[in-house]
Order: structure tokens, then sequence, then C-alpha cells
């Protein structure tokens, strides 16, 4: 599709950055959850429910803490 003249592109705000730092970090946050959370589970010796609710604790617990620090990196850089 061809430019249009006189319309331009606008660089995403800065809500939309610490946005979009807050779902990346949520994202890395939730995987390490299942990493770090799940061996330290099983390690522990839970199976079963137990264990699903556990890693799912760690999931949200992960995702919520490096989303929020990476959502205050993105507003820092705005």
């Amino acid at each position: 599709m061809p430019a249009v003249p006189g319309m331009y592109q606008q660089a995403p705000s800065c809500w939309d950055r610490v946005k979009l730092g807050f779902m990346i970090g949520f994202c890395v946050g939730m995987a390490s959850g299942v990493l770090f959370g799940g061996y330290s589970i099983v390690r522990y010796g839970l199976r079963g429910r137990e264990l699903i609710n556990n890693v799912g604790k760690a999931m949200l617990q992960g995702g919520g803490t490096f989303g929020t620090f990476m959502a205050i990196g993105s507003g820092i850089r705005c």
C-alpha cells in the first residue's frame, strides 16, 4: 500500500510502552515461575492437585513481580 502524503506514523505513547513492558515482564516471570517453582515443588514432594495449585501461584507471583519491575523500568525510560 503506498504511503499517503501528510500522514505520519506516531510513536507509541509512554503508557503503551509501560503496558508492553509489563506484559513482556509478566510472560518472562511466568516462564521462570514454571521452571523454578515447578522444580522446587516437585523436589518438595507435592503431586497432583497440590502441584498444579502451587505451580500456578509461583507463576502468578513471578509474573507479577517481574512484570511490575519491567513496567517501572519502561516508565523510567519514557
